[in-house]
């Protein structure tokens, strides 16, 4: 790979410089400067920083965070497309072998006079106005509050320019490769598959724990005649499904209650099922999460968790995530989720990844913001705009090299004589596509 460098070294050779001795090998990415230099490899994807000020966030907040508060704001961009830059730079730095070592002293005072050369030195800037702030103790109900309403309750207005017709923000299931498959039709298939893992039969008691903006819970009571509570903490989220359950006429089989799981009460639900919102619960509160599903659930009731997952050495919801997108996240390595409901009482029957369903769906997600980019600005503003898109082309890349997982968890509450109540004999929970 050849480098391309100009008569007189500018910026960019600087700034390639300081990045290649922090990453200890050579640099993956082509660096253009606000003073327009180039420097690094001629056919690698662009890296534009376009302001000091960029290079400062990077000082005070070096790594995930710092580049992701100066690319929402506009300070550092890839040229041509985000996702195949990023694609392209992991395999390079996987490829090449770059890691990080610890910076000596004199490292650091060497970085430190380069970044006064440049005229980095600074003041932090802001944080951008697009990022979570939060008060209380972790994971309080008022905290927890804050935090679901800086994500879902962005507006039902931007969350159908970017979903599909289901409003279904979650996995799909992409059961065809065929063209006319969407991802209404995957989303659609995820729900029936749902629903008969749960067993749901008419009049069965259903308790969507996140619902969302209520696909289950419209899905179960149209399609499988359940009778729905319907459970979020986004006042948007709420307010849209109860309209919904007017215009459909469920008001007899759908209740809608925004309130936290914490104050839900009652119990003997034939089912209950939580679709990607154990992992705003957190890492503590995760036990006395799963001992509530198993207390709102009769004996040989089922339980469905979908929930996305991080390996060992990478727990958490991730720096980028848990300022800009869902604050106080907490993911977890798969087999710790299900050795939580085991130790709550609930018996794990079957566990089915979506991981490459999730790929699919993310990427569809982009395709339709990216079509409606000039909407989507309008609506919510450039930089909130650039959050997404940063966050569903980074998400998509994170399921397709396994840094996340996706899975769907089948327990069931035993009696208190061992009886589940399943079969002993393996079903297809699955059989075909559903129509609209």
């Amino acid at each position: 790979m050849t480098t391309v460098r100009p008569a007189h070294e500018g910026t960019a050779h600087r700034l390639a410089a300081l990045a290649e001795d922090a990453l200890g090998g050579p640099l993956p990415v082509r660096l253009r400067a606000w003073d327009g230099s180039e420097a690094g490899p001629a056919e690698a994807p662009v890296v534009v920083v376009r302001s000091r000020r960029a290079l400062r966030r990077l000082l005070w907040q070096p790594g995930e965070l710092g580049l992701a508060q100066a690319y929402v704001t506009g300070e550092l961009d890839v040229e041509g497309d985000l996702a195949d830059g990023l694609r392209r730079m992991c395999g390079a730095v996987r490829e090449r072998g770059v890691h990080a070592p610890r910076l000596t002293p004199a490292d650091r005072a060497r970085a430190a006079a380069a970044a006064l050369r440049l005229g980095a030195v600074g003041p932090p800037p802001p944080a951008p106005v697009s990022q979570a702030r939060l008060h209380g103790g972790l994971h309080s109900k008022a905290r927890d509050r804050a935090a679901i309403s800086h994500h879902y309750d962005l507006s039902n207005e931007f969350y159908r320019l970017v979903l599909d017709e289901t409003m279904a923000y979650s996995c799909g299931y992409w059961t065809s490769d065929e063209p006319g498959f969407t991802p209404a039709d995957a989303q659609r298939a995820k729900l029936e598959l749902i629903c008969r893992k749960l067993g749901l039969v008419p009049g069965a008691r259903l308790l969507d724990i996140g619902c969302g903006w209520g696909s289950l819970t419209l899905y179960a009571a149209e399609q499988h005649k359940a009778q729905v509570t319907a459970v979020t903490l986004a006042r948007e989220q709420a307010a849209y499904v109860r309209e919904q359950v007017r215009e459909r006429g469920l008001e007899h089989r759908v209740d809608v209650v925004c309130q936290d799981y914490r104050d839900i009460e009652g119990g003997a639900y034939d089912a209950v099922a939580t679709v990607e919102m154990g992992e705003h619960v957190g890492d503590a509160e995760y036990p006395a999460f799963a001992a509530a599903l198993r207390r709102l659930v009769r004996p040989q009731g089922r339980v469905l968790v979908q929930q996305m997952s991080r390996g060992t050495t990478a727990p958490g919801g991730g720096a980028f995530i848990e300022a800009f997108i869902a604050p106080d996240m907490h993911m977890r390595p798969l087999g710790q989720t299900v050795g939580m409901l085991e130790d709550a009482g609930l018996e794990v029957r079957s566990v089915e990844s979506l991981r490459e369903h999730y790929v699919r769906t993310v990427e569809a997600w982009h395709r339709t913001l990216e079509d409606r980019w000039d909407d989507v600005v309008r609506l919510v503003g450039e930089e909130t705009a650039r959050v997404w898109r940063l966050y569903l082309v980074g998400g998509a890349l994170a399921f397709e090299e396994r840094r996340m997982g996706v899975d769907q968890v089948l327990a069931v509450r035993p009696t208190a004589h061992g009886r589940s109540g399943l079969p002993a004999t393996p079903r297809p929970w699955y059989t075909g596509p559903v129509e609209p």
